[in-house]
């Protein structure tokens, strides 16, 4: 099951799941699993920017893959974040994530990268200290990393480094990075879609292969990618209108990941809604926002079940 360019459909950013006083929560997470495979993702990635990966320790995170993996590989794919800036323990964690059944591996490029042959140079230390039989994805997220990775730079490491497959997209404003990427004449590579999926229809229709998010309803990232893959863009456009209020409002800065885990625990994935410290909290008054976008979601819904 390693990572190809073939790669496509839905790879779920999974929650990382702890108890009310911070502690990791391996029955929540074997809960979780179920509850992202019963709505039929292609994929997991685990230890992503929203599975809280920073907060853990280096013992923590060890065991969190091997309980992850040993849960899911086999039964799909599944890449795991490694990024760090340290490439020595990049090379460490993703040699423990092969070892133990996962599919690849995802990194982002860490601040103060400002040039692209500062970028460049730094991806072919990574690939070299992880060799040429670890797939890897990269995560341009300039919006949380800092780095701005140019359409240029990118097909330029396609081109260099045959271990790279996946392009994890989500600049903001990205769509014509995308376009450019895929129009390029070099290796196709897959293209999966993040940002909570805000972009996912017009991503697909630029020729992207899928989404990697965490958005709490995988179900309409799937079907949205069907209904695209078929041609009905309209249709996949409707239902993903219908969601559409929250994942923007499961997109805010700082309370997103909150947010998210309030919608997951509320829907059975989660046992607890808690984030580890330092991180966001939620009002009383984001308690009824959520209330009220949920029931409004459901009643858009089945006004698109009645035609």
């Amino acid at each position: 099951m390693k990572l190809s360019e073939n790669a496509a459909g839905v790879y779920i950013i999974s929650a990382t799941p702890f108890t009310e006083i911070g502690a990791i929560d391996y029955a929540s997470a074997d809960q979780l699993v179920d509850f992202y495979l019963d709505r039929n993702v292609t994929g997991m990635t685990i230890l992503g920017m929203m599975g809280e990966a920073p907060k853990l320790s280096s013992e923590e995170t060890q065991s969190f893959i091997q309980t992850m993996l040993k849960r899911v590989a086999g039964r799909v794919p599944v890449i795991v974040g490694v990024s760090n800036a340290g490439i020595e323990n990049i090379a460490a964690v993703s040699q423990l994530a092969m070892d133990q059944g996962a599919a690849g591996v995802m990194i982002a490029p860490p601040s103060g990268l400002s040039s692209d042959e500062s970028i460049y140079n730094y991806f072919a230390h990574c690939f070299e200290a992880l060799g040429p039989e670890i797939p890897v994805c990269y995560q341009d997220f300039p919006l949380a990393t800092g780095v701005s990775l140019s359409a240029n730079l990118f097909i330029r490491m396609v081109k260099d480094f045959d271990q790279l497959v996946m392009l994890k997209h989500e600049d903001w404003p990205g769509l014509n990075k995308l376009s450019k990427v895929r129009e390029s004449n070099g290796r196709r590579v897959s293209i999966l879609c993040g940002n909570g999926g805000i972009f996912l229809p017009e991503e697909m229709a630029r020729g992207a292969d899928g989404a990697m998010t965490g958005f709490a309803f995988p179900e309409m990232l799937v079907e949205v990618v069907r209904l695209c893959n078929e041609g009905l863009h309209d249709s996949a456009s409707d239902l993903f209108d219908a969601y559409l209020p929250l994942i923007r409002f499961e997109q805010q800065p700082g309370a997103g990941l909150a947010i998210r885990k309030e919608i997951l625990h509320r829907r059975g994935a989660l046992a607890c809604n808690a984030t580890r410290l330092p991180g966001p909290r939620l009002s009383k008054t984001d308690h009824t926002e959520i209330t009220r976008l949920l029931t409004r979601l459901d009643q858009r819904l089945n006004e698109l079940k009645r035609g």
